[in-house]
């Protein structure tokens, strides 16, 4: 099947075309922009990317499936094409996946607002480095596994990352009800996506549409902690396993720590051990996103004795890029990139950070990119989070035009409350401009630096440029 992507450049769009291509079918896309790691890595697999959108090469080029991706919207030239024409068939990515890749496969879905996409990454890889050869598609780019899709093995696992983000302009239902999960995977369960859900209980339903559909020999895995997943109730019609610090969880992480050195953690399973690890990734958050890859990982291999699944890999596991990513790290200066954009996430990574690095001063730069963090929609949970910090620096808010100025993120007014918290605060008209507060700002003193850049995006470019050094971007 000769098959085209429009939006092929996006992660997930382009571990998707790669798939494809790996299943033998004739591949090739466009995007408005399409930049390395994917366009290298589309190149390599032989996928020709056309740079823009015109219909009349749509035309042209006749493919059976048009797979158009959730970024693309009314008013693309080759989308007005496709409804005016009905020339061709086209499709979204989530029901591409589910024809194509999940039927007839045992899917571990990995959901929730925060961590879907290390978790993905942990449970592949521990399938992996337990002898078996899972399918897996992970939003983001990976350290481990090697890549970010395989088609692996059709006997074993396939492991996606299930988003509650809608399917298409004209599938407005959440990608992972596409996926046909087995095991499905909850990790917690916020308020997000600001632009398509109204509010929590809109969210809540959605995750109530994907537990439905989680047959009666699978398995629900659900963060026992999170109150967000305890508002879903029972689901009788399959088999639930809590993971969590509670007593009254199946699976429980024992003993966490976290010094300078890296953290360490237990898990048990229903009071008998299961194992210990250590390793160097940071916080409680993730020995959590590992107990619930973990227990998703075993479950599909043996729910007999789901401790015979080995920990011991997850001490080389090194997590997945711009996910508490180190760019610098010497005695005196340490600069981390990471993709938090929701206010919780913030505060986890702040106080992880903490216990990492105590000595050290925290100047966090934070981003309003996403379509819901632009919003005052949750102004004051990222107040509350960037307290955290000792020193706070905030971004231009991305796109304010399409925005009333009641509605937007307030950089100003967020400074001036964190100011009366004691907290250092600088704003700037444009990120460039935030960039020289920034180097002004952290100069070398009596105490180590630490800086943690926030974003979902690129920050206009100012993390790689202050992660160069004082000279600015290199020639």
């Amino acid at each position: 099947m000769k098959l085209y992507f429009m939006g092929i450049g996006g992660t997930a769009m382009g571990n998707a075309a790669l798939l494809a291509r790996a299943a033998g079918h004739e591949v090739l896309g466009a995007d408005a922009g399409v930049y390395p790691p994917m366009s290298t890595v589309l190149a390599e697999a032989g996928i020709k990317v056309h740079e823009g959108y015109s219909a009349q090469r749509l035309e042209q080029l006749a493919p059976d499936l048009v797979v158009i991706g959730n970024a693309l919207s009314r008013g693309n030239p080759e989308i007005e094409w496709l409804l005016e024409s009905r020339m061709l068939k086209f499709t979204s990515l989530p029901a591409l996946l589910h024809d194509q890749v999940l039927a007839g496969r045992r899917n571990l879905v990995i959901c929730g607002t925060h961590g879907k996409t290390t978790t993905t990454a942990m449970a592949a890889f521990l399938l992996r480095e337990n002898g078996r050869d899972p399918g897996y598609l992970i939003g983001g780019v990976p350290l481990d596994p090697p890549t970010g899709s395989h088609l692996g093995n059709r006997a074993d696992p396939f492991v996606i990352e299930g988003d509650e983000y809608d399917s298409a302009f004209f599938d407005k239902r959440s990608k992972f009800i596409h996926y046909a999960p087995h095991i499905a995977v909850l990790n917690n369960l916020e308020f997000d996506h600001a632009d398509i859900f109204r509010d929590l209980q809109d969210v809540q339903r959605t995750f109530r549409h994907l537990v439905r559909i989680v047959p009666r020999n699978g398995f629900v895995v659900l963060n026992g902690d999170d109150e967000g997943l305890r508002t879903l109730g029972e689901m009788p019609w399959t088999q639930v396993v809590r993971v969590g610090l509670a007593e009254s969880c199946d699976v429980r992480i024992m003993d966490f720590a976290e010094t300078p050195a890296g953290a360490s953690f237990g898990l048990q399973w229903r009071g008998r051990r299961w194992g210990r690890v250590e390793w160097g990734l940071a916080g409680l958050f993730n020995a959590r996103n590992a107990a619930m890859a973990a227990t998703a990982a075993s479950l599909a291999l043996d729910r007999a004795n789901p401790t015979a699944l080995a920990l011991t890999p997850l001490a080389r596991f090194r997590g997945v890029k711009r996910r508490q990513e180190f760019l610098v790290s010497t005695p005196e200066l340490a600069v981390i990139e990471d993709f938090g954009h929701h206010p919780t996430a913030l505060a986890e990574t702040l106080l992880s950070l903490r216990a990492r690095f105590p000595g050290h001063v925290i100047h966090a730069a934070f981003e309003p990119r996403s379509n819901t963090s632009r919003t005052k929609v949750m102004q004051t949970g990222f107040v509350r989070a960037l307290a955290l910090a000792d020193e706070v620096y905030l971004g231009a808010v991305a796109r304010p035009e399409k925005m009333t100025a009641d509605e937007r993120f307030d950089p100003e007014a967020v400074a001036e409350f964190l100011e009366t918290q004691g907290v250092t605060t600088h704003t700037a008209p444009t990120n460039r401009e935030l960039l020289e507060k920034l180097r002004a700002g952290t100069a070398p003193g009596p105490r180590p630096r630490l800086v943690v850049f926030f974003t979902n995006g690129s920050f206009d470019g100012i993390i790689a440029d202050y992660a160069r050094g004082p000279a600015g971007p290199l020639s």
